[in-house]
């Protein structure tokens, strides 16, 4: 697949007020991993980088697949989700980042807890790119709401937003990544520098 491949997809809105955007809104509100991540990096931007070939290529899991989504949609229209970014192109490091700058909002995770409920690492957490999980932003007070919503299916809290500048991911006491979200939007938009 060549690197310049585009997939865009459109449908139709009710009312745009309805629509959730991936940028974080407000210090203090609470991150999540929704879905399950497994060691899929077959055809990933990790793979790419590294010059790697092989590897497992992610899977839709179909059984789950429809119970997240069904989920997901109820959580938005019930407004207990704030912002939200698929994980898919470049994992859940890109995800995190990417909502990071686009709210002009830091964050702080730690990925213990879903490392280890996932049976994988820190680098494999961070960067696979298995189907039907999303980062999404809660407001404290929907909490409750939003774990009881999510019962039975994969959800972890990962952390929450700050309103620091800097992008914090630690996996229990050690940090991996501590970067502010503006050298996050550098190093994302240098290939987009063209002139």
């Amino acid at each position: 697949i060549p690197s310049s491949l585009l997939i865009s997809a459109m449908g139709q809105v009710d009312d745009v007020a309805n629509c959730i955007t991936m940028d974080l809104k407000q210090p203090g509100n609470l991150l999540y991993l929704v879905g399950t991540t497994f060691r899929e990096f077959g055809g990933s931007h990790l793979y790419q980088v590294l010059k790697q070939s092989g590897g497992q290529v992610p899977q839709v899991r179909l059984d789950v697949a429809k119970q997240i989504f069904h989920t997901m949609h109820a959580a938005i229209a019930q407004r207990l989700v704030r912002s939200c970014h698929d994980l898919s192109e470049g994992g859940l490091a890109t995800a995190l980042a990417e909502m990071s700058f686009a709210g002009e909002l830091g964050l702080e995770v730690n990925l213990a807890a879903a490392a280890s409920r996932d049976q994988l690492t820190a680098t494999e957490l961070l960067f696979s790119e298995s189907n039907t999980r999303f980062v999404i932003e809660v407001e404290p007070e929907s909490q409750g709401a939003l774990e009881k919503l999510f019962n039975g299916l994969p959800l972890i809290q990962l952390g929450q937003v700050v309103g620091v500048p800097d992008v914090v991911i630690t996996h229990d006491a050690d940090q991996l990544i501590i970067q502010p979200w503006s050298a996050l939007f550098q190093a994302w938009h240098s290939p987009l520098d063209w002139a």
